[in-house]
């Protein structure tokens, strides 16, 4: 018996945007490397690249994220 089950067909309503392709997905078509989602509406997943992008942002930018370095390399 398999540990995890191969879905190769998504539930309606769960929208996903294809990385490989750059379109927007209503269930898993594509492979999961491949994607981003679920997204609970078609909107949010035509949205996949940019907020991915204000994530990414959001994270660069968090001081909590970055320490302070405690020394120099001259120490």
């Amino acid at each position: 018996m398999a540990l995890f089950k191969k879905r190769t067909v998504g539930k309606p309503g769960e929208w996903y945007y294809c990385l490989e392709h750059h379109k927007v997905e209503e269930g898993p078509e594509c492979p999961a490397k491949d994607r981003f989602g679920p997204y609970a509406s078609r909107s949010e997943a035509e949205h996949a690249m940019r907020t991915a992008h204000e994530r990414n942002l959001q994270w660069e930018n968090d001081p909590k994220w970055h320490d302070a370095a405690t020394g120099s390399a001259d120490d």
